[in-house]
């Protein structure tokens, strides 16, 4: 039997040694305690919307008519950027810039066909640096192009769903399923059930994956197809909306002091068999495709409302960091514009919303941002080392303060012609100050300035009127150009 000298040493020993050995330990190395419970505590999850050719017609940006309640209430628990542009108005290349996070000269993807993969083979992704991380990445939807020959395994934990669009997800009418071409009608309206279509199944597989991974970090992409053309929606979303109601736009013809390379005949709608390439767009026509339009818009609303409920439900709202975009904008006969595929405005612009823990709420910023920002932003919110190679800026100082001095530029580019087999003849840069639009419109193989385009939108937010001609403003052409040829390197907030 031990005297009571030998239990209170071996107690000593026991008990107190290995604190003060853990101690001299954590002194030694720098290991604080607080980086310990930091390292214990689950890194946040990323919720990544994306929508497919919304601009920002929503009611969190002002817009009286459109009804989105789901995204209105996204908006109320995050930071809305109102000047968020995109890298190229059309859906590949502005994708592949923003999974990148390199411009479209860099990953030398301007067109629908070119893999990113071709180009710069060893591209570390977003998600497949948030997968190299330790989370679970995984995509619903469209969130690269839509064919499967644009998809991206490395991006990926497992298998992509729903990542290719098939007929039967654009459309359920009869009449529209036995056309012959990839194109029928430009609207369909049918009651039905909201998954009868493509984004209703992505948002019931979206709840389902989330019930399945809530216990792990994850980066789940959810992309939605709708408001992309055909205007597909159930009968119940158009029944939100009068027709009558619906406003025409108001300048419908082009600019007559523009370069007619500078914007295109509506191709993408003029496909569908009830517009015709040769058709006039009646004013009847037109409120028909506004209407459908905004049924889509509507429609997604909801299916965005079901995975952000069920992401509620499950408690993981608190450690999510939620992000909704959208790869371009659109024109709806703007212009006598439809679509996207220009350097103008209504094209270049996107709603972007980031909902992240421990920031900003309710609030709006007025700092021009762009879809290239976001990977280094989501890199940084998680609290990994930003990688080299971006060519974006981390926008988590405008998530604390949402409108200190940020960039002096944003920019966008777009070729011509469009459709163009080896190399496209010109390439248009755009650059979007706050004030100013200037486009340069370039020779592709030789950088020679063809036509120069200038929009105040200060006097002029329509973009309807060229001022690059006109002799008073020689000195602000010669201000904005060396701007523009500075680059936006250059047009990065001041560290």
């Amino acid at each position: 039997m031990k005297n009571q000298k030998q239990v209170n040493r071996i107690f000593y020993i026991n008990k107190y040694i290995p604190l003060a050995i853990s101690v001299a330990i954590l002194t030694i190395t720098g290991c604080g305690v607080k980086k310990e419970l930091k390292n214990s505590k689950q890194q946040p999850n990323v919720l990544f919307i994306a929508v497919d050719d919304l601009r920002p017609e929503l009611g969190c940006y002002g817009n009286r008519t459109v009804k989105s309640p789901n995204i209105d209430k996204l908006a109320a628990s995050g930071v809305l950027f109102s000047q968020a542009y995109c890298q190229q108005a059309v859906c590949s290349p502005s994708r592949t810039s923003l999974m990148t996070g390199r411009r479209p000269n860099t990953t030398k993807v301007w067109d629908l066909k070119t893999h990113f993969r071709s180009t710069i083979p060893d591209v570390v992704t977003l998600p497949q640096y948030f997968k190299n991380n330790g989370y679970h990445t995984q995509s619903i939807g469209k969130i690269y192009h839509d064919p499967a020959s644009a998809q991206d395994s490395l991006s990926w934990s497992v298998p992509e769903i729903l990542a290719v669009t098939k007929r039967e997800g654009k459309y359920v009418l009869p009449a529209n399923l036995q056309k012959n071409s990839a194109k029928a009608a430009a609207t369909e309206m049918a009651d039905v059930s909201d998954n009868a279509y493509i984004d209703g199944q992505v948002a019931d597989q979206a709840v389902d994956v989330l019930k399945k991974n809530k216990d792990k970090p994850f980066f789940l992409a959810v992309g939605f197809r709708r408001p992309h053309l055909p205007f597909s929606a159930p009968k119940k979303y158009w029944d939100m909306y009068d027709r009558e109601n619906i406003s025409l736009p108001v300048q419908k013809t082009l600019p007559k002091n523009i370069p007619p390379y500078a914007a295109h005949k509506s191709e993408e709608l003029r496909g569908y068999t009830d517009i015709g390439f040769n058709q006039l767009i009646t004013d009847d026509k037109t409120r028909e495709l506004l209407h459908g339009y905004y049924a889509a818009v509507s429609y997604t609303d909801a299916q965005i409302g079901k995975v952000l409920a069920e992401l509620e439900r499950l408690n993981l709202t608190k450690n999510t960091i939620i992000v909704l975009w959208s790869d371009h904008g659109f024109h709806l006969g703007e212009k006598g514009l439809w679509a996207k595929s220009t350097n103008y405005e209504l094209d270049t612009r996107v709603p972007l919303i980031i909902a992240a823990p421990g920031k900003k709420q309710r609030v709006k910023s007025n700092g021009l941002v762009e879809l290239v920002d976001l990977y280094p932003t989501l890199a940084d919110l998680g609290g990994f080392q930003i990688p080299d190679g971006l060519e974006g800026t981390s926008l988590v100082p405008l998530l604390d303060k949402p409108n200190q001095p940020w960039k002096s530029a944003v920019f966008s580019q777009f070729p011509r012609p469009w459709i163009y087999k080896s190399a496209p003849d010109l390439m248009g840069y755009t650059m979007r100050t706050d004030r100013y639009r200037y486009v340069e419109w370039r020779d592709f193989k030789t950088a020679e300035v063809k036509a120069i385009e200038l929009y105040d939108h200060q006097a002029d937010p329509a973009e309807i009127n060229n001022i690059a001609d006109v002799p008073a403003n020689v000195t602000l052409v010669k201000e904005l150009k060396q701007k523009f040829n500075d680059g936006w390197q250059q047009a990065r907030p001041n560290k």
